[in-house]
This record gives structure tokens, C-alpha cells and sequence, in this order.
């Protein structure tokens, strides 16, 4: 996990700790480290803003005549980046939510076969050993087969599940299990979705008509952590279409190389609530900058 991004930090660090840091030498040492990052699926504009970042923090500290330690300075340049997301705990802010009496509504939203289906079952999964009642919203109507994976999704954690089945309109489902959920005082629901391609305008549009008419609290992004580089556009454009409050990455586990978790926050500036670890409905660990930093770092 994240080797390919330990690594290529490493040789940044070590090309740092190999110049006298003049201001040409640091130019090399950006052009250098960005496509080192893009080497390790850092999509380029964000491989660019982390090597620039690091040449401006190079030259302060050598104007200031200040030691420059090179993990330090790595370290201190992500956490920038990160910065630039506001953070919060979803299960923190599901409950705060909950106090208003109304059942706290989550949309999914993500591209096809990145795992989305299985990542909302952990998640209602983890909201149920929480001591949360969950209904699943099978709002993805257009694959064949979608509601029965859910449907068995939701037989084997426990939890209530709404579907109109193939054909519905999604809209209607999620309307419906909001309804369902709100007579039987139900405290979260998961609204699944279609996997769609960022590219297909009538199907984004669809997503912003069940957001339109469902008014979800959260919503969430769903990526493979293996597509690196895509992870930035797909965010783009799932944002610019229902604005997305957090992602999760799944497949994080098989994820050797990295990038995609930093190009996904500099991509939106939103937060990674979650990441995929294994195909158990436990492996869903929530994501904390100071967790990844030390996976990289340590």
C-alpha cells in the first residue's frame, strides 16, 4: 500500500539533500519531482502544485538560513495540500444530523465498476455496529442485476432496503425510500446510484435530478484508488454536477503507487471520509491525513 509514493518521495528527498538548493538547482529539482509524481499516479497539475510547492519552501528556508530536513519539508507540503479540504468525521455529522429528527439522506455517486454497491453495504454495515437503523435506496436501475446484489447486500448486514427494480425511475426509488424511512423513523439512508462515465451528459443530468429531488445531506464520490491519474477529471465533473462532500476510495489496499488519494483533494478540495481495505464488510477504515502521512512517511 502507497510503496510507489514512499518511493518517489524518497528520491525527492534524497535530490534535495544532494544540491546546495540555488535557485537553478531547484528548478531541475521541480521539473524533476513532478513527473516523479506523475510516475506514481499524482494526477500532473497536482504533481506540479506539490513540486512547486516544494521549491518555495526550499528557497524560504534557505533565505531564512534555516536547516532543511527533507522528509520535514515533504511532509509539511502535503499537509498543505491537504489543508485545502475541510475535514469532518461522516459518522460524527450523520448523528448531528439525526438530532433534527428527519432521517439522515447519503447519495453515492461514482463512475461504473469502481465499487460503489459494495462500499455503501460496509458503510451501512459500520453505521449498524454503530447502533444506526439503515434502509439501502436501490436508485441504480439501470444495470441488470443491481437491486439483487443490494438486495443480498442488505440481507446479509441486516438492514431495510427500497427498490422499484429495472426500468424505475431513480428519482422515484430514493423519493420512496426517504419516505419509508421517514414513517418508520429510520436514522440513515444509502442512496445507490448507476455507475456512469463523467462524459455521459444524460446520466449526469439524471444525478442531478435525484439529488434535486431527494436534497441529500451528504454526497459522496466513490473511485478505485487504481485509477490514479482519472481520479482528478472524474471528481471534476462529478462536483460540477451535484457538488460532492467527501469520496471514498476503494481498492486502497492493491493501491501500490498512491496518487490517487492526494489528486482526488487537490482535484475538488474536499475530504476522503473512507477507503476500501479488503473485500470484508469491516475493510472500510476512515481516512485521516495523519494516518496516510505516516503510512508514507514511517
Amino acid at each position: 500500500m502507497l510503496e510507489g509514493l514512499r518511493r518517489a518521495l524518497s528520491k525527492v528527498a534524497e535530490m534535495l539533500s544532494r544540491t546546495d538548493l540555488f535557485s537553478e538547482d531547484l528548478e531541475t529539482i521541480e521539473r524533476e519531482a513532478t513527473m516523479i509524481l506523475v510516475e506514481c499516479d499524482v494526477a500532473f497539475e497536482a504533481a506540479e502544485a506539490i513540486a512547486r510547492l516544494v521549491r518555495e519552501e526550499a528557497l524560504e528556508r534557505r533565505a531564512k538560513s534555516k536547516q532543511i530536513v527533507e522528509q520535514q519539508l515533504l511532509k509539511e507540503v502535503l499537509i498543505k495540500l491537504f489543508e485545502k479540504a475541510k475535514w469532518f468525521n461522516l459518522e460524527e455529522a450523520i448523528i448531528k444530523v439525526r438530532r433534527t429528527g428527519e432521517p439522515v439522506k447519503l447519495l453515492f455517486v461514482g463512475p461504473n465498476g469502481h465499487g460503489k454497491t459494495t462500499t455503501i453495504a460496509k458503510l451501512g454495515y459500520r453505521l449498524k455496529r454503530e447502533g444506526l437503523s439503515v434502509v439501502l435506496a436501490a436508485a441504480d436501475t439501470w444495470r441488470a442485476g443491481a437491486f439483487e446484489q443490494l438486495k443480498q447486500h442488505a440481507s446479509n448486514i441486516g438492514v431495510d432496503i427500497v427498490g422499484h427494480g429495472y426500468g424505475a425511475d431513480p428519482a422515484a426509488v430514493a423519493f420512496d425510500a426517504v419516505a419509508y424511512a421517514r414513517k418508520r423513523d429510520k436514522d440513515v439512508v444509502l442512496i445507490d446510484t448507476a455507475g456512469r462515465l463523467q462524459t455521459d451528459i444524460d446520466l449526469m443530468e439524471e444525478l442531478r435530478k435525484i439529488a434535486r429531488v431527494v436534497k441529500p445531506d451528504f454526497k459522496i464520490f466513490v473511485g478505485d484508488a487504481l485509477t490514479g491519474n482519472d481520479a482528478l477529471y472524474q471528481a471534476i465533473t462529478f462536483n460540477q454536477y451535484v457538488g460532492v462532500d467527501g469520496g471514498i476510495l476503494t481498492k486502497f489496499d492493491a493501491d501500490a503507487k498512491g496518487g490517487a488519494a492526494i489528486s482526488f483533494v487537490y482535484a475538488i478540495e474536499k475530504p476522503i471520509l473512507y477507503v476500501g481495505t479488503g473485500q470484508r464488510y469491516e475493510d472500510l477504515q476512515p481516512f485521516s491525513v495523519d494516518w496516510f502521512l505516516a503510512r508514507i512517511f514511517e
